[in-house]
């Protein structure tokens, strides 16, 4: 019985249908990396790394080390939201608190869509911070964690300072409770049945009168 040449055992073990089936698993990965790129994306979501920080879990065979993140998210227009998340793995840690920060958005009303409407001041622990409404042309005068928020927001125009504790948790947290507590001229007309043009009227004359006086 003839046998075949050498050459076309190989050929039929083929390396043409092994590598064709191999390039197209390649372009099948591929794919898929395009897919979650495009969903990324669609999401049109700023995110920044606050803070991170190793800890060390001591166990019988010795310590244990991870890593806990702290990042804030934001769309640029208003919603923004914080999260922390832990893990054996800088990048792991890091994806499980951008999932979290993504989950705690909030809206928060902003002034001609770059300031705040009026001063806060917020608390969380020891984090004590004061945010303050700027004309056009300030920038972001803030330190830290408390730009992050900023930036990620879509604020362009704030001076903030933090009087308390310098913990980076406790000044993000201190921030977001501050906005939270911030009211827009349309939430207090709602509220008190009269028309936004009466509210912002009368907040007018307010500055008028402070600048004279």
């Amino acid at each position: 019985m003839a046998r075949a040449p050498q050459g076309a055992e190989k050929s039929e073990r083929g390396g043409r249908g092994e590598r064709g089936e191999r390039g197209g698993r390649d372009r099948d990965r591929g794919g898929d990396r395009g897919g979650r790129d495009r969903e990324k994306g669609e999401d049109d979501l700023i995110d920044k790394l606050v803070h991170i920080n190793r800890v060390a879990k001591v166990v019988k065979g010795g310590r244990r080390f991870a890593f806990a993140a702290l990042v804030v998210v934001g769309d640029g227009k208003g919603r923004v939201g914080y999260g922390s998340g832990k893990a054996r793995e800088v990048p792991e840690a890091i994806r499980k608190a951008t999932e979290q920060a993504k989950r705690n958005m909030v809206r928060i009303p902003l002034r001609e869509g770059r300031t705040l409407h009026h001063d806060l001041r917020g608390r969380f622990g020891a984090g004590k911070v004061i945010l303050r409404a700027a004309p056009a042309g300030t920038g972001i005068i803030a330190g830290g964690p408390m730009r992050a928020v900023f930036e990620t927001m879509g604020v362009q125009d704030i001076v903030a300072k933090s009087v308390g504790s310098n913990n980076p948790h406790n000044m993000v947290k201190a921030t977001f409770a501050a906005l939270q507590i911030m009211t827009s001229p349309r939430i207090v007309a709602a509220k008190r049945g009269k028309k936004v043009a009466d509210i912002i009227g009368r907040r007018e004359d307010a500055a008028k009168d402070a600048k004279e006086a």
